[in-house]
């Protein structure tokens, strides 16, 4: 017992070499935390699920963007019918080379995988604070309610898929400020992550957490979260904005993040997987800018972690399409991911010359409302490609 406290102790303290040879094999991830607790996933669908009870969240390639809505397969005879788009929306072109990159030739999903065969709706934020994004800016109950709703929305929008609901929790903030030892970061404590991982926990739900690192590290990071990501249900997001890798200061500037730092996070959680028998992880990288992501070729794909890069800039759909074709469409890397603001989505529109709100005055008001310049799963859906599989709401 006490050689087993010792190794946690120096794993999440980040002292020794405990973390380094974890990962080189040397020591068990088992023998450093607890075994995983029981958790039933409960995604929403839109229609029962034909699969066997107790087979809710089987990695198989159900639903999966095999071809694009507008390409002919070789023996086809005519072409196939194209949705109508929503008014407002464009029908979203590249290039026949960027086309050819989707779906990205990864490996075969294992049993208990959570995508392809459905898509994630998250909410983002912090409980300690009502200006990060939704998860903080609401009651816990209106929250809870208002997810599941949106989370239903997009079930009807695509009945090729389930829905799985997400807490999308920001368990290490980047701060303006240097802080103890000057990272320029704040870790939440274990009481934020625990209340919030109960809340995903007792609803067969899941939950992220996203680390900013400032001028920390992200194997540092990554060590206090351990206990944590040994859940089944608790995954982990990198947000390459408030990584200052090469100086500066959060907030100042925008990160970044390279292949390698993305390929420790994932070598560690597919030991994770392995070593506590896990259902696959995901792990999500955000992007709004080239830069902030480095050497995408580089990054090794895993059946044990499911990699997904997020488009995460906010504007007019047009802006947001664009944005979406020039930074994921180019350099995909397994799966993507698309995020909308409740509030920053809508002042454009908001701005525009005889604009007439047609929904109540409340920034987070739920989807569905009318025009008011927040996409709906169905404009996302027909407006991109490839099709995002993670989608999250700030």
């Amino acid at each position: 017992m006490k050689h087993a406290l010792l190794l946690l102790v120096l794993l999440l303290c980040g002292c020794g070499d405990a973390s380094r040879a974890q990962l080189e094999g040397h020591v068990s991830l088992s023998d450093t935390v607890s075994p995983a607790p029981v958790w039933t996933p409960k995604p929403i669908r839109a229609r029962p699920d034909p699969r066997p009870a107790g087979d809710s969240l089987v990695g198989d390639t159900a639903g999966a963007d095999s071809t694009r809505l507008d390409s002919l397969p070789a023996d086809s005879a005519a072409p196939p019918r194209l949705p109508k788009l929503p008014k407002g929306i464009r029908r979203f072109a590249i290039s026949a080379a960027d086309s050819a990159k989707w779906p990205v030739a990864s490996p075969a999903p294992l049993p208990g995988a959570i995508l392809p065969a459905n898509r994630i709706v998250a909410y983002y934020g912090n409980v300690r604070s009502t200006r990060m994004g939704v998860l903080g800016a609401l009651p816990r109950d209106s929250m809870l309610g208002m997810l599941e709703k949106t989370a239903t929305e997009w079930a009807k929008a695509d009945t090729t898929r389930g829905v799985m609901p997400a807490l999308h929790l920001i368990a290490v903030v980047a701060q303006a400020a240097p802080g103890g030892g000057a990272k320029y970061r704040l870790r939440m404590g274990d009481s934020v992550i625990n209340e919030v991982g109960k809340w995903a926990e007792e609803r067969g739900w899941i939950m992220f957490l996203d680390v900013q690192a400032g001028k920390s590290t992200v194997e540092a990071e990554l060590e206090p979260l351990i206990p944590f990501l040994a859940r089944p249900y608790v995954h982990l997001a990198l947000d390459p904005e408030f990584a200052m890798t090469k100086g500066g200061v959060p907030g100042k500037r925008v990160g970044t993040l390279d292949a390698k730092n993305i390929n420790y996070a994932s070598a560690l959680l597919a030991r994770l997987v392995d070593s506590l028998k896990l259902p696959p992880k995901v792990l999500i990288v955000h992007r709004f800018k080239q830069g902030m992501l480095t050497n995408h070729q580089q990054i090794k794909l895993d059946p044990r972690v499911q990699l997904l890069v997020q488009m995460d800039g906010f504007g007019t759909s047009r802006h947001k399409q664009d944005g979406y074709r020039r930074y994921i469409v180019p350099e995909p890397v397994e799966y993507a991911g698309f995020k909308l603001f409740y509030k920053n989505d809508r002042k454009p529109l908001a701005r525009a010359p005889g604009y007439k709100p047609t929904c109540p005055d409340d920034m987070f008001r739920t989807i569905g409302c009318g025009d008011d310049g927040l996409m709906t799963p169905e404009q996302v859906l027909a407006g991109l490609y490839p099709v995002p599989l993670y989608i999250q709401y700030q």
